[in-house]
């Protein structure tokens, strides 16, 4: 833990998750129950606004607070931990780019957790390749006339605003713009909730705009930087979805050393094995180096030098050893690890889109290699 503040806040959220995530987590995960009450007692608690200005609601804290408040929360349910980052990263794109009358709009009811935000720009032929969006924004009187529809939208159908990122001018990066869409816009509809491997709590869904106005005034910046916007909200969430990954692979960890000391085998802990205390070491220090780079990440976001290798490399390291780790977690447990009876199964599931969301971690590869060109070249 870096500082006093941080082990606060830690030991709140962890009061909070025992009392009132764990209590329903696994009849939630089985009929994929978002609770609304739960995401908002997190608001209560402010854990819903940490980064944003106070004059918004927000608590004005730093980067590396809420990487620690989300691996804590990670600990008990990635869903609940994932819906309070992407909700934040859209308060971070309006409170970076947006005007006053768009944040005193948009922002309290996001802070106080009333609110949930949304990230729109994956489509079905764009994933990975982002800049190649077909999502059209049309200029007409007063604002915008949005068609084309965004895949796999975290919170999408629950969410109260939608930043989504549309084409106003030629293809490819340029010709991208950045819009808030607020729920129940005439045009704005939602495809089936998507039936996934894990974050079965957390709803996905496509996100439909047909003929669906947006007035001017919704438009971030002004036409055009869009994809500029995307990106610098995308090297943010990688540092928390990496410091999400950290906290399942520690309750992973957790559960796997709390069953050894438990579990007997030829009269002794199976605990006492070496092979299987290699294991566990190889966990907890793969855990360590992960921690290290969110932190150190998170730190230079907090200093105002964004480091967008360290953003990667925290996002890459971290979510491989998150599935690394939970999947040995699964064989340290044996038979009952593979059943619900435990939670190393659904750690497990839960950790595999870590290795996909906010770019893939090949993206990620690819990015870090950009960075040592540019350095070299520098």
């Amino acid at each position: 833990m870096n500082n006093e503040l941080q082990a606060e806040i830690c030991q709140q959220i962890e009061r909070y998750r025992k009392d009132h995530i764990e209590p329903t987590l696994e009849q939630d995960d089985h009929s994929e129950n978002f609770r609304m009450e739960i995401f908002s007692g997190l608001g209560e608690l402010g854990l819903c606004g940490m980064t944003l200005p106070e004059k918004y609601g927000g608590a004005e804290l730093t980067y590396s607070d809420l990487c620690a408040t989300l691996t804590e929360l990670a600990k008990s349910s990635v869903s609940y931990a994932v819906t309070l980052s992407v909700s934040t990263m859209v308060q971070s794109i309006i409170n970076e780019f947006g005007n006053e009358s768009q944040k005193k709009k948009f922002l309290p009811s996001l802070t106080s957790g009333q609110g949930i935000g949304a990230f729109c720009l994956s489509e079905s032929s764009s994933g990975s390749d982002a800049a190649a969006l077909k999502t059209t924004a049309k200029k007409t009187d007063g604002g915008y006339i949005l068609n084309g529809s965004k895949m796999w939208i975290t919170s999408g159908g629950i969410s109260e605003t939608y930043i989504v990122m549309a084409r106003t001018g030629a293809e490819g990066a340029k010709g991208i713009s950045a819009f808030i869409v607020p729920s129940g816009s005439e045009g704005l509809s939602f495809g089936k909730k998507e039936s996934k491997m894990g974050w079965k709590v957390s709803p996905t869904r496509e996100v439909i705009l047909e003929n669906c106005f947006v007035s001017e005034e919704n438009l971030l910046q002004s036409e055009g930087l869009g994809f500029k916007i995307a990106m610098a909200a995308l090297d943010k969430g990688r540092i928390t979805i990496g410091a999400i990954a950290v906290g399942l692979a520690k309750r992973a960890l957790d559960e796997s050393v709390k069953y050894a000391l438990e579990r007997k085998q030829f009269k002794q802990e199976i605990f006492n094995f070496q092979g299987l205390q290699f294991m566990l070491a190889d966990m907890a220090t793969e855990i360590e180096c992960s921690r290290l780079l969110v932190d150190q990440a998170s730190h230079y976001y907090d200093q105002g030098i964004p480091n967008q290798k360290l953003a990667s490399m925290a996002k890459l390291k971290s979510t491989d050893t998150a599935m690394k780790v939970t999947t040995d977690a699964v064989q340290i447990l044996g038979g009952v690890g593979y059943t619900t009876e435990y939670p190393v199964e659904r750690l497990m599931r839960d950790a595999k889109v870590l290795q996909i969301v906010e770019g893939t971690n090949q993206i990620q590869r690819v990015v870090i290699a950009r960075c040592l060109k540019k350095e070299l070249q520098a």
